[in-house]
């Protein structure tokens, strides 16, 4: 994964669906099940005041009617992905996950 667009389409891949939204504006319908993502974070390193390397972090959440979705299993199977809490919202299961690219 070496940019957005390779989550992209892994995450469509994971869903099977192409209802995989990078930051939705408001005026957007989610179709359900969904996968919402974000840039979360940037994290940088650097050596004799240059930088050497960085990772970007992507917030990801999994919006689905069914409590039962198989979807957040498939997204443990990546690797660098980690997962960080379940809430329910307007009848909607949501989870939430932080993948680094």
């Amino acid at each position: 994964m070496n940019n957005r667009l390779d989550v992209h389409e892994i995450l469509v891949q994971i869903l099977g669906t192409n209802h995989v939204y990078f930051q939705p504006p408001e005026s957007v319908k989610l179709v359900y099940p969904c996968i919402v993502y974000n840039l979360n974070n940037m994290a940088e390193r650097y050596a004799n005041n240059e930088l050497y390397f960085y990772q970007k972090s992507y917030s990801i959440t999994i919006i689905d009617q069914d409590p039962d979705s198989e979807i957040p299993e498939k997204m443990l199977q990546l690797p660098y992905c980690s997962f960080d809490r379940f809430y329910t919202a307007d009848n909607l299961n949501h989870w939430v996950f932080t993948l680094f690219n």
